[in-house]
């Protein structure tokens, strides 16, 4: 048994309030049942079958407010494992539903058998005609596409607000369309062709010249009945207009009928009714989109109203001066996004009934934006704008800052308004369009029928559009208040559809909760044909049932999600899925939004439930011990979620007494700890040099196995060797600032085999040659910035070394008055902001004089302009670390990186790199995970110089790479060194 063994039973939450009417039932405590996981596991291989009761779980929920525990995930690899399940599926009369992001909002994601997650294996973008079209896969997201087509100047048309999260495999099955795509930018409208698996197995290519021939001999009766239906509409002249009616406003309702009218073969007849169809018809493995291009001048208000209706009846104005965004938020949803980092707090202040308009004109230059301005300054004159707070202007800006801020405050919507929801409600998102002509009476009536309901709801939207979208919140746990929603969604659907002829569902798709009402919109003849349809293509059931068609006319009330509360950290979450993209572990294991779906599972459950039991079981691993806690998916939940901060305490749960007394006596005695730790690595440094890496292994692996695998770190071939025993000499007297060389570049030294200066002599070389030297305290050794303790939870070691630094920092600095110069990110990040919540009232009070900077920034904004570059490289790739996402620092590593060379690339693919401190060592598959895909990216091209601004950072991407990464600051030592040509990299 390890020495260090885990408390038992640490991660059981506090309230385990089960059962709940909810819960995952005991008799799925096993997971997948047989034989459906052997048969599955023969079919595509144990790796591709996820059948635990936590896989079940963490699948079952995504954006919307319905959760369905599947049968079994599967993770398909490739066309031949997607056409594998469907022959299976069909030969056992099974189910199938595609996953990609889990991003929609209606519970398109989620079903009840077979969930093939398609998202980890179907990534990339490849980009035509010089970014005139580009060929996407179904796992890539909006931003990631956007990211590779802004090189050429183009950008996608559908630009939906969970850019960031959703996939383009998602978008066009669900014609998401987004605050500017409208009726004529949208998937629909831009997508060129597909390639798609029909239920049958058919793979169609829709691009390829002889795809109507081969369809024909694969699936002749599909054929047939689609050529039918199409001679159907097209002799019924009432119906044709009424579907070129329906869709001259957003819309999509049910499948998309003009598909039949647009297409003159089966195959053109599928390209379209693919878009929109939810997985309902067919698998789609690829897509060639039209892009449009990308208007880079902006002028953007943010216009204050005294109510929504007001606010309605402007839209118009702005349309007609060629507005490409008129976006309104009302009165809950400006409230609700004071919770966004950067929106003014005295919006929550803001009179009850305030709306406000964000208006975007957009231009290829700047004749064009001026043009426009001059617009927007005759619609300005003509409206009674109020300013109820201090921070509202009134007024149009070019500044990117301000601009980019109004656009996160209206892409928060979804999110800021749910984590402001009462604790333990469901949130319904709902999303309708009329015409726009009729948008300011639309809103009141919605108004006066949210009143009459008892709902309060928030109102956002695309106003340039007539789409708006509201969300209600309820407790899903109480029947009175299913019956208050079912009773507001029977009226709130005959009033858009009877009053407004409009759309139940403008771009968020179909989805669950407006499948029972698809008729009432379409009418009995349309909605038939909806019918044969899918039965003509899908004449066995087997993908998607109930989804967009449901003949049950209470089926929107089945499988509303109960939101139990959990650790106050994480219990604002809505499981939309945005922190996903961002996380090292989401191809490893598990991601923030499913370590919190998995918590409020346990919840559910009640004590003893063998359900329970097993999620306990795996979460240890898959949740708590490969995750990075780096806190990147708080930078990418709009309300600032850190998963990270509910893990670390749920670490700090599992150390025992011993554990605790034993991280706090090495924080108290860490100087001895460091230098014994310089001499270890030292000591394998030698062992390496003379009889290899396996031996270290071997001696790290008997250790970890003696006191605990996930305590002691395993030996990397990649790891440097030892720091020098001595710091550099510096003076203080004429100091510029005081430099704090970072406990891990005082134990590890540079990259092997260079031969040139270690990174504390080259930041005092480099200082002392712009004329800025540094001063390095004699006493700094025994000192760190206590994130080894705060990430791990030891919450005694923790607060001694946070107390330490900052009472250190201070004397050094002369009580603030000289900067602290950090020369690793995170490091600085632990300084700066981490340390704080741990310090005594004193120390706070200390801190708050000090000013912590990273060595990348002091170099980029006191260095460089001293500075001249002497010996620059050709090219350089960068790997900002995560801790300078965290303090907004990666243009000062492109600064500093863009005078060491001529070209500065940054891999669209960079993220974090989950080495997280010791974590890469501890669980090397998690940095080989959260590395993969960038470091791809980086093998695709060669670079001179590979540069990040942290050791263990670097490390990581020698790993995955192969590459000599290092700091940046060796590298402008090197390039500004008087008289020296450069020397070539060294080998890692």
């Amino acid at each position: 048994m390890p020495l260090l063994e885990p408390e038992p039973g640490a991660l059981r939450p506090h309230r385990v309030t089960g059962p709940a009417p909810d819960r995952v039932p005991e008799h799925r405590a096993a997971g997948t049942p047989e034989p459906l996981r052997s048969e599955l596991t023969q079919l595509l291989g144990a790796g591709k079958v996820l059948w635990k009761v936590s896989d079940l779980v963490r699948y079952a929920s995504d954006a919307s407010p319905y959760r369905f525990v599947p049968q079994a995930v599967v993770i398909a690899e490739d066309l031949d494992d997607v056409s594998a399940v469907l022959s299976y599926a069909r030969g056992r009369g099974r189910e199938v539903v595609f996953r990609a992001a889990g991003t929609s909002l209606n519970g398109q994601a989620q079903g009840e058998d077979v969930l093939v997650d398609v998202r980890r294996h179907w990534t990339g973008i490849e980009v035509l005609d010089g970014g005139l079209r580009a060929r996407i896969r179904p796992g890539t997201t909006v931003a990631r596409a956007n990211a590779a087509l802004a090189r050429h100047g183009r950008v996608l048309g559908p630009d939906p607000a969970s850019a960031l999260a959703c996939t383009l495999g998602g978008v066009v099955a669900n014609n998401a369309s987004g605050m500017t795509a409208g009726t004529t930018r949208n998937a629909y409208r831009t997508l060129s062709s597909l390639t798609l698996v029909l239920p049958g197995g058919t793979v169609v290519d829709t691009a390829d010249p002889l795809a109507d021939e081969e369809l024909l001999r694969a699936e002749p009766a599909l054929c047939r009945g689609l050529m039918e239906i199409k001679a159907e509409i097209e002799a019924d002249p009432e119906l044709v207009a009424r579907i070129r009616a329906k869709y001259e406003i957003k819309n999509t309702t049910g499948y998309r009928l003009d598909a039949y009218l647009d297409g003159t073969t089966p195959v053109e007849i599928l390209r379209g009714l693919m878009v929109g169809s939810e997985g309902t018809l067919g698998f789609i493995a690829e897509v060639v989109l039209d892009t449009l291009p990308l208007e880079r001048e902006r002028t953007t208000a943010l216009l204050f109203f005294p109510s929504l209706p007001a606010a309605a009846a402007a839209v118009p104005l702005f349309g007609d001066a060629g507005a490409r965004a008129v976006e309104v938020m009302d009165g809950n949803t400006l409230r609700a996004s004071v919770a966004v980092a950067g929106v003014p707090g005295d919006w929550a202040e803001l009179p009850k009934d305030t709306t406000a308009l964000l208006v975007e004109f957009r231009a290829a230059d700047e004749a064009g934006r001026a043009a426009y301005e001059r617009r927007a300054a005759e619609v300005l004159g003509r409206l009674d704008l109020v300013a109820p707070v201090p921070s509202v202007t009134n007024a149009f800006t070019r500044d990117p800052h301000t601009i980019d801020g109004y656009w996160k405050a209206r892409k928060a919507f979804v999110t800021a308004v749910g984590g402001s929801r009462a604790p333990g409600t469901t949130l319904i998102t709902e999303d309708f369009a009329v015409p726009p002509s009729r948008l300011a009476e639309a809103c009141e009536a919605l108004l006066a029928l949210q009143a009459e309901h008892g709902f309060d709801a928030a109102v956002a939207g695309h106003a340039a559009h007539g789409n708006l979208h509201f969300l209600l919140a309820f407790d899903a746990a109480r029947p009175a208040e299913v019956e208050r929603y079912a009773a507001f969604m029977e009226d709130f659907c005959r009033l858009t559809v009877e009053r407004f002829d409009g759309s139940l569902k403008a771009e968020h798709s179909t989805g669950r909760n407006i499948a029972p009402f698809l008729e009432l919109e379409w009418g009995p003849k349309a909605t038939a044909l909806m019918w044969r349809t899918k039965q003509v293509v899908d004449p066995d059931g087997v993908l998607a049932p109930r989804i967009l068609l449901d003949r049950d006319p209470v089926a929107h009330l089945r499988g509303l999600k109960t939101i139990p509360r959990v650790e106050a950290v994480a219990d604002p979450c809505i499981e939309c899925g945005f922190c996903e993209p961002a996380c090292p572990s989401k191809d490893l294991t598990t991601t923030p939004r499913q370590r919190i779906v998995l918590r409020r599972e346990m919840v559910r459950q009640q004590p003893g439930s063998r359900v329970l039991d097993g999620l306990l079981d795996a979460y240890g691993y898959d949740a708590v011990d490969t995750c990075a806690a780096d806190g990147s998916c708080s930078l990418a939940c709009p309300v600032g979620i850190d998963t990270g901060a509910l893990v670390k305490d749920l670490r700090h749960r599992r150390h025992g007494a011993r554990e605790e007394r034993a991280a706090e006596l090495a924080a108290r005695r860490f100087k001895a700890v460091e230098g014994a730790a310089r001499l270890a690595v030292a000591a394998a440094d030698r062992i390496r040099d003379r009889v290899g890496d396996r031996a270290v292994e071997a001696l790290t692996g008997a250790v970890r196995r003696a006191v605990r695998p996930d305590l002691v770190p395993r030996w990397l071939p990649q790891l440097p060797g030892p720091a020098a025993a001595r710091l550099p000499v510096t003076r203080r007297v004429g100091a510029a600032a005081v430099y704090y060389p970072a406990c891990v570049n005082r134990i590890f030294g540079g990259p092997r085999g260079q031969g040139e200066l270690s990174l504390p002599e080259a930041v005092v070389a480099v200082s002392e040659r712009a004329g800025k030297p540094v001063w390095i305290p004699r006493d700094v050794t025994g000192t760190c910035c206590a994130t080894i303790w705060h990430s791990k939870g030891y919450g005694g070691g923790n607060r001694v070394m946070a107390n330490r630094i900052v009472e250190a920092a201070w004397g050094w600095t002369a009580g603030g008055r000289l900067p602290l110069v950090v020369d690793a990110s995170s490091c600085t990040l632990g300084i700066a902001h981490e340390v704080v919540p741990y310090l005594t009232e004193d120390n706070r009070a200390l801190h708050a004089q000090l000013r912590v900077v990273d060595s990348v920034v002091w170099a980029a904004r006191e260095l460089l302009p001293e500075l001249e570059v002497r010996d620059p490289a050709g090219s350089a790739v960068l790997h900002p670390t995560c801790s300078m996402r965290h303090l907004g620092d990666e243009g000062d590593l492109r600064a500093v990186a863009g005078a060491c060379a001529g070209e500065v690339v940054v891999p669209l693919d960079a993220g974090c790199c989950g080495f997280a401190g010791d974590r890469g060592m501890l669980h090397p598959e998690l940095t080989g995970a959260a590395t993969a895909r960038e470091a791809a990216e980086v093998g695709e091209c060669e670079f001179d110089l590979h540069l990040s601004a942290n050791r263990m950072c670097e490390v990581a991407m020698v790993r995955a790479t192969g590459r000599d990464y290092h700091s940046a600051l060796l590298a402008l030592e090197r390039a500004t060194r008087p008289g020296s040509p450069r020397s070539g990299e060294g080998a890692p």
